[in-house]
């Protein structure tokens, strides 16, 4: 009888600390040994490739629930296929709360909805309305259920939240040990900037990045630390773009604040002027916030290497370029607010960043791991379950040819949507198994995973995201219920 279920042999083993050669032995869907010649009852040869934990990414929007009824394209179904074609095997996605209504029912529908995942999923808690309901009732019901992060907007109809909304998010959470997320730009400035470019005549598609500049998203990210800081709740703020806001959130962490930051290939690939193609091609690289220029880019892996970013996550949100229900659905001629936004990016997400990353020198291979895989596990209360290779670990793993030269296409996605902004970019290095819960689910881009084989990671308390127990004037107004 073999000794284990699974082996992956001859590979070059890389976590987010070391690379050695070994062979991983996986017994009952759990990595049991990391040795030379190892047996099994099946073999997955990994001679010259280099064997890593499989993706998780922390920041993505698969099947969100939209008024009305509608959801967004990508399925789980479908999500799940394209995570797995590009190595990603855990995801964390948003469960959405409508204003007025209340959470518990939506989130049910989720629950539903991801029971077609075939990657494990957890989510992220969007919190639009912040009632005395949600806050003292809901919002502990939801924390204690396993989902241990709260997502907040400070831009965007109909989901923002105003300063004092804001503030009782945070203090909701530091009461029941919850991570908050940001997205920050400044609802304001934006609002009253895109009605003057509109009035202007400025109304493409390249408009949208002129109507939140970069300044518009470091004073919203100073503004949502310096909130955190008050209510001593620790934050991770979402997709930086450029170096000036990476210089706000070090600062902050410079004062030992407990807050953290990622950000995702298009900031890395994409460029403000993509956004400036003729007629309405630009819409395909519309996100918030907006691709910057070539000199942010390379700023940005400063940061990177300074530890400042931490995550490289997708911010998949894809609407499809053709059709009435995406980019089109106020039709070509639409003025950039009325365009919607956000660059698909799930299976693109590793070979991008590898890419860019390794193969051009800018990190090494375990900074890679860490910023794709164990850095998010971290900070979402996964590892060392997921995000690295070790005993007792989960065995999922991405058996990525790091040599290999692709040219990206949108069939190489495997998704729901009909584009990617990342057409014809060529990229060096590339996944080509994946195993997930130890049995192999890809192989050269083929998928072989059933429906329902993910599982919800429910998510416990821990210690990075715990307060650190410092208030000014030594007033805790979080303790005090208003």
């Amino acid at each position: 009888m073999a000794e284990f279920d699974l082996v992956v042999r001859g590979g070059t083993v890389v976590t987010g600390a070391d690379m050695f050669p070994a062979d991983i032995g996986i017994r009952a869907g759990r990595i049991a040994a990391i040795a030379d010649t190892l047996t099994g009852a099946e073999v997955l040869d990994a001679s010259g490739m280099l064997v890593m934990p499989g993706g998780v990414d922390t920041h993505c929007h698969i099947e969100q629930l939209q008024p009305g009824g509608l959801a967004d394209e990508e399925t789980f179904t479908t999500g799940s296929i394209s995570c797995l074609a590009g190595g990603t095997t855990t995801a964390i996605t948003f469960a959405m709360q409508f204003k007025g209504e209340r959470i518990r029912d939506t989130l049910a529908e989720y629950h539903r909805r991801a029971r077609q995942a075939m990657i494990d999923y957890s989510f992220h808690q969007i919190i639009t309305d912040p009632t005395d309901e949600v806050v003292f009732q809901e919002i502990p019901e939801i924390v204690a259920s396993g989902i241990r992060s709260l997502k907040v907007f400070l831009t965007y109809d109909p989901l923002h939240l105003d300063d004092r909304e804001y503030l009782r998010v945070l203090a909701a959470a530091r009461r029941t040990g919850a991570l908050v997320t940001v997205h920050c730009e400044n609802y304001q400035a934006i609002g009253e900037r895109s009605r003057a470019l509109l009035a202007d005549g400025k109304t493409g598609p390249k408009y949208h990045a002129w109507s939140r500049p970069k300044v518009i998203e470091r004073e919203a990210t100073y503004r949502a630390i310096a909130l955190a800081e008050l209510i001593d709740q620790p934050i991770q703020v979402f997709h930086v773009s450029c170096a000036e806001v990476a210089a706000e959130i070090a600062r902050a962490q410079a004062r030992g604040l407990k807050v953290w930051a990622e950000t995702c290939p298009q900031y890395f690939v994409l460029r403000a002027q993509d956004m400036d193609r003729p007629g309405f091609e630009g819409a395909k690289f519309m996100c918030s916030p907006a691709p910057r220029e070539r000199e942010d880019q390379a700023a940005l892996w400063q940061d990177v290497r300074r530890g400042t970013l931490d995550v490289i996550s997708s911010d998949h949100s894809g609407w499809s370029y053709h059709g009435s229900r995406g980019k089109r659905v106020n039709g070509e001629t639409a003025a950039f607010p009325d365009i919607p936004n956000g660059v698909p990016g799930l299976a693109a997400r590793l070979p991008l960043i590898f890419s860019e990353g390794v193969a051009k020198g800018h990190i090494d291979p375990c900074a890679f791991v860490r910023l794709v895989a164990a850095n998010p596990a971290r900070m979402f209360g996964l590892y060392p379950r997921k995000g690295t290779i070790a005993p007792g670990s989960d065995a999922d793993l991405v058996v990525f040819d790091p040599h290999k030269k692709m040219t990206l296409t949108n069939a190489l996605m495997q998704q729901a949507i009909d584009y990617t902004p990342y057409e014809g970019i060529d990229v060096t290095g590339w996944p080509v198994a994946t195993v997930k819960s130890g049995r192999v689910v890809m192989r050269e881009g083929k998928v072989q995973a059933e429906p329902g084989s993910g599982r919800f990671l429910a998510r416990g308390p821990y210690d990075l995201i715990k307060p650190l127990g410092v208030v000014p004037d030594g007033f805790d107004q979080a303790s005090v219920l208003v």
